[in-house]
């Protein structure tokens, strides 16, 4: 367990959406621009370095989301924390996941745990 702090990587908010359709259409007129996904099932979007997901029919709740290994423009970080080493710090602090997928000893792989008020904080690592 280290003492200092995991870097987590770059933060957006992922919506759960009922309509993704309605919901890109909202988000175009606060300024959000288009960004990733499929516009059928979800979409990425941006407005400078903000992030949101729009997710519809794939998750119950809104979830904090942390992408450790990329920056806000999705390019590999060097040297970043591993998601299997920020799951292991969180586990030696007390904290259990909900949902854990590590399918292999690297690359992609994701949790989830539960803060005190019932908010998901999935961290989900791409590279």
């Amino acid at each position: 367990m280290s003492n200092h702090p995991s870097t987590l990587g770059t933060f957006s908010l992922s919506l759960a959406v009922k309509d993704l359709q309605a919901s890109i259409a909202f988000y175009e007129k606060l300024g959000f621009t288009r960004y990733a996904g499929d516009g059928e099932h979800m979409l990425i979007m941006r407005n400078g370095a903000v992030v949101i997901g729009l997710f519809q029919g794939m998750f119950e709740r809104n979830l904090l989301t942390f992408n450790p290994g990329w920056d806000v423009d999705c390019n590999t970080v060097p040297g970043f924390t591993d998601v299997r080493r920020i799951l292991a710090d969180l586990k030696a602090k007390g904290l259990e996941p909900t949902m854990v997928t590590v399918p292999k000893e690297q690359g992609p792989a994701s949790f989830v745990v539960i803060d005190p008020d019932g908010n998901p904080v999935l961290i989900d690592q791409h590279v």
